[in-house]
């Protein structure tokens, strides 16, 4: 059985069908406007649900269950490692010590909270044992590159952790598409050239960019999360870039995220089509493992 880390590892809900994670409900433009009126149907983020159709109101909702189930779950299909993100930062810290080694918590933290927002970073980091930060310009509004997150880029640099930025088109068609466009990282990169930095998603549909700074900056990796695995060897899906420099040039810098949420796969489906992408075997052991295990400093 393949040794796997997953670098968007998605919770199930518990076991009463209570989310895990945040929500969507209210991260809408126009906060504090008290006459902002109700958004038109499907307008802003329940937008995905005509995108991915198997959000489509009507089909089936992950199945509750214990973080003990879940974590047998990872066993069965060789996940060794779930890299967690979009659950507020107390709860990371519950399943981290519950389960210690099976996952990495990846800190929420506002930009708009200046200072006190550092102090709290460094203290779930230190406290709860959180392993790095998560910014996602798709929720805040507030691109990678915005002053107000370098406080935080410092403190990773400065506690050793690293940071994954969301790096991808969104759907939400309520705010600009490209506020995770590849772009935002360069100057990330080269204002913090120690700041280990996994670009979430892989920067589609902007793959060439995506590809030039992968090979231009040495502390960026990205991931594959949010994507249906059998298409990045389909021609004309836009990933023909992306898997010929992850089969070569950029073999070490390629992780994989599953994304059960989000994809839908099954963990052994997921993995399964992975292996039969059209790369090295060496290769296929990099993405699904040994580049992450490098990444977080794992063993």
């Amino acid at each position: 059985m393949r040794r796997v880390i997953d670098l968007e590892c998605d919770l199930p809900p518990d076991e009463a069908g209570k989310p895990r994670k945040f929500g969507t409900e209210n991260l809408v433009p126009g906060f504090g406007d008290p006459e902002r009126m109700e958004p038109p149907p499907g307008y802003g983020f329940p937008n995905y649900e005509r995108i991915f159709t198997q959000r489509a109101p009507g089909a089936p909702k992950p199945k509750g269950m214990s973080m003990a189930g879940f974590v047998n779950t990872m066993d069965e299909a060789g996940v060794q490692t779930g890299v967690v993100g979009r659950v507020p930062n107390a709860v990371l810290g519950e399943i981290i010590r519950a389960h210690p080694g099976r996952f990495i918590g990846m800190a929420t933290i506002s930009p708009f909270d200046g200072m006190r927002g550092v102090r709290e970073f460094e203290r779930v980091i230190r406290e709860l044992g959180l392993g790095g930060l998560r910014i996602a310009a798709l929720f805040n509004m507030v691109p990678a590159s915005d002053p107000r997150f370098y406080p935080l880029y410092a403190k990773c640099v400065e506690l050793d952790v690293p940071v994954r930025i969301y790096t991808s088109m969104n759907y939400a068609n309520d705010r600009p598409y490209d506020l995770g466009h590849p772009r935002h990282l360069d100057q990330v990169a080269m204002h913090f050239p120690e700041l280990r930095i996994v670009a979430g998603l892989s920067g589609w549909p902007w793959i060439a960019d995506m590809v030039g700074l992968l090979r231009r900056h040495p502390n960026l990796y990205c991931d594959t999360a949010a994507h249906h695995p059998r298409y990045f060897g389909v021609r004309g899906s836009g990933w023909e870039q992306f898997l010929q420099f992850g089969n070569t040039l950029l073999q070490d810098k390629v992780m994989v995220g599953l994304s059960l949420g989000t994809v839908g796969l099954p963990y052994k489906e997921a993995i399964a089509e992975y292996e039969a992408l059209p790369l090295k075997e060496r290769v296929i052991d990099k993405w699904l493992y040994e580049n992450a295990r490098r990444f977080f400093r794992l063993g």
